[in-house]
């Protein structure tokens, strides 16, 4: 017995000096290319520290998100809807029935608006007068409207029809749209 012990954990050091040494030989290859391309082997140029400092001097920097809506200027003037900022995960879109979309009414419109969500959660700033329904999909929606200087919040039921702004409001008031949140 002691003697089939002895030699269980023999195979165990062997497997695991092959995956070292395995793992060493694709390291010391990839030096080697690496130093190859250096030197100019096989691109047929040399890298020189000048042309090295020349290309790092010349390279754009980093990319910064502003969280500015891309093309925004263009949807206003094309559909006169504003749209600010957000972080990508709710986009104005074609209508499309069946979809999974948000949708809005506005009583200055003649259509109804839609956006496409993705994620797990999402925002958009916007400004969209006189809104007066919104149809919720499968995400937790919440709209922040404005009337005068005063900020209301609703919460959109799924998959269906909720009345906001003027059909919601005793008073019959015209309200802004201006915040969408979403969340899974």
């Amino acid at each position: 017995m002691k003697e089939i012990n002895a030699n269980v954990g023999k195979p165990r050091r062997m497997r695991f000096a092959i995956r070292v040494l395995g793992a060493a030989a694709v390291g010391a290859l990839a030096w080697i290319a690496v130093l190859g391309g250096a030197q100019g082997g096989g691109s047929g140029t040399a890298v020189t520290a000048d042309t090295a400092a020349l290309t790092a001097g010349d390279t754009p920097g980093y990319a910064v998100e502003d969280f500015n809506y891309p093309q925004a200027d263009k949807i206003l003037a094309e559909k006169n809807i504003v749209l600010k900022r957000g972080d990508g995960h709710i986009t104005l879109a074609d209508c499309v029935t069946g979809t999974g979309q948000l949708e809005l009414l506005a009583r200055d419109r003649g259509a109804k608006i839609c956006f496409n969500t993705v994620g797990n959660e999402g925002w958009l700033t916007l400004e969209i007068p006189a809104v007066f329904s919104f149809r919720g999909n499968d995400y937790s929606t919440t709209v922040d409207m404005t009337v005068g200087t005063e900020e209301k919040s609703y919460e959109i039921n799924k998959n269906t029809w909720t009345p906001v702004g003027e059909s919601a409001d005793p008073q019959g008031r015209d309200h802004m749209l201006v915040e969408i949140r979403i969340t899974k």
